[in-house]
């Protein structure tokens, strides 16, 4: 792991353990949280997840990003049942969309593709109604939802995130930066749906990487399926996901 990909220390005594910077502590507590977070998932059926990004202008090289990165989701899920995933996010004025839900990774890079980065203001409150609204139809085992600002209040979108814990459906927070005001209300609908929040850097793509595949492993199998995900992967997946036990 190099550049700003987080620092993991190896002790004299063999042990691995990160980095004691900011950031990887970040990442710890996120799969420590994540490790401790239930997940109800009846056997034979494949996970769901509503995958929400931020696609206001300023979004278009972390979109670019994720596109290339997300089909690790699908590719650590197929022998846990596979996983559904459905895109929700918003640009421009008050345009809030959803992709149909599609369970291949060429299926979603396609769809991403052909959606370009436009200003405007965030609208979070509609991913989580939108999210709320297809568990009620049928169940939803996570939500992630990757941005770097929020201009809405805080106290409508913990509302919206409390709805979602007692629905079951977690929130898993990934904010790109560290501005003050979105990390307050991140960190809060993550902890009142029941997830976890981490933010990361522009150049980690690994971090990325490495954390939308716990999530999606998680949805797909739940903790037993994320600790044999560890196992066998090793290298910095074991690493990251040692903690969870």
């Amino acid at each position: 792991m190099s550049g700003s990909d987080r620092h993991i220390d190896r002790r004299r005594d063999g042990a691995a353990t990160r980095g004691r910077d900011s950031g990887g502590a970040e990442v710890d507590a996120f799969l420590d949280k994540l490790a401790r977070t239930p997940n109800v998932k009846p056997a034979g059926t494949r996970g769901r997840l509503i995958f929400g990004m931020d696609a206001t202008a300023s979004r278009q090289p972390t979109w670019d990003r994720a596109s290339h990165l997300q089909n690790r989701m699908f590719l650590e899920t197929a022998a846990l049942g596979g996983l559904d995933v459905q895109l929700v996010f918003f640009r421009g004025y008050s345009e809030c969309k959803s992709s149909p839900w599609v369970s291949d990774s060429a299926r979603l890079v396609d769809y991403m593709g052909k959606v370009s980065c436009r200003g405007g203001y965030t609208q979070i409150g509609r991913i989580l109604k939108h999210c709320a609204a297809e568990t009620r139809r049928r169940r939803v085992n996570a939500l992630v939802y990757v941005g770097d600002c929020m201009e809405e209040k805080v106290d409508d979108l913990a509302h919206l995130a409390g709805e979602l814990g007692v629905l079951g459906v977690p929130c898993f927070v990934f904010q790109e930066g560290a501005e003050p005001y979105a990390r307050m209300g991140f960190q809060q609908i993550a902890h009142l749906s029941g997830g976890a929040y981490c933010s990361f850097d522009a150049s980690s793509a690994r971090a990325l990487r490495d954390l939308l595949s716990a999530v999606a492993v998680y949805a797909a199998g739940g903790r037993p399926a994320l600790e044999d995900f560890a196992k066998a992967h090793g290298g910095d997946v074991a690493l990251l996901t040692g903690q969870l036990r």
